[in-house]
């Protein structure tokens, strides 16, 4: 299967453990990643809030890159995703298509509104599939229990992105069990993390975040996992400050979604790229009998 990859802004900077472990699975079942070094940001969600039409002129761009290539662009970021399905959305407006079109033909770029864009775990949820996923399997994750973080931009709004429920997700809890892992459910695991408001409320955003994680472990979780690098900012990068935030430790490890399915599939943490997180993943692995390498 031969995809467009869309790694995103933190993927490639700050969170590059992401991209090392999406390129470990991809290799490992068979995906073809194309790269297109001329993406750009997908704006976030923030940039929608100042110019609308500059954030659909933007992901629209990006969209054409793929088409032009005759392929689907793979995300692994939610926020990404939400943004990029919208954009498809927005473009059905006529108003808002005229005003693209005209902003993309000063640059040479015409979309016409095909590329379909797939985030990784659907991808391993769907195409892949649960059954050849859990026979790929040879260090299952048993006795590690996992509470899914899905991020807000990867369900809602659920009619527009074609979601699957908004309350009530069960795509990433099966890959969990897959591969091993017991998932464990949550009320926030389908919450905000608090990201959107982090440069802006800091204290709130990370009271935010420390509600999910608390969440989590109070359901039993050994470790959160999520599908998105923003939410993995708010629960694993700026753990501590949600720790002074309630005044208590936390000590939650957090996975990104492909990590997870590396660990599951043979990888070693130094080839996910784990000693480079904020809080140790140490007594997570332990609970498989992996301990990772200091950066």
């Amino acid at each position: 299967m031969k995809l467009a990859y869309y790694p995103g802004c933190v993927a490639q900077e700050s969170g590059k453990e992401l991209d090392l472990a999406t390129r470990w699975v991809a290799k490992k079942i068979g995906l073809e990643l194309v790269e297109f070094p001329n993406f750009s940001c997908c704006g976030s969600g923030f940039v929608d809030e100042a110019n609308r039409t500059l954030n659909v002129a933007m992901n629209a761009r990006n969209l054409a890159i793929a088409e032009r290539a005759g392929l689907e662009l793979l995300t692994v970021c939610s926020t990404c995703t939400g943004m990029l399905r919208l954009a498809n959305v927005e473009l059905a407006s006529p108003e808002m298509r005229h005003r693209v079109d005209g902003a993309l033909a000063k640059i040479g770029v015409a979309y016409q509104g095909t590329t379909r864009v797939r985030h990784l775990l659907e991808v391993l949820h769907e195409d892949v599939g649960v059954e050849r996923l859990r026979a790929m399997v040879t260090r299952p994750l048993t006795g590690l229990k996992v509470g899914a973080f899905y991020g807000c931009h990867l369900l809602r709004p659920s009619k527009e992105l074609l979601s699957e429920s908004g309350e009530e997700p069960r795509s990433f809890e099966d890959l969990i069990a897959a591969l091993g892992a017991t998932p464990v459910l949550y009320r926030g695991r389908v919450m905000c993390c608090g990201f959107p408001i982090l440069f802006v409320k800091e204290a709130t955003a990370n009271r935010i975040a420390a509600t999910q994680i608390e969440d989590a472990k109070a359901h039993g979780a050994d470790a959160m996992a999520t599908p998105c690098p923003l939410c993995h900012t708010s629960l694993d990068s700026f753990q501590n400050k949600a720790e002074k935030a309630v005044g208590h430790d936390l000590h939650m490890p957090v996975f990104h979604l492909p990590q997870l399915v590396g660990l599951a599939l043979g990888a070693t943490p130094e080839e996910l790229g784990l000693p480079r997180h904020l809080v140790a993943t140490d007594s997570a692995l332990r609970k498989i009998g992996q301990v990772a390498v200091p950066a």
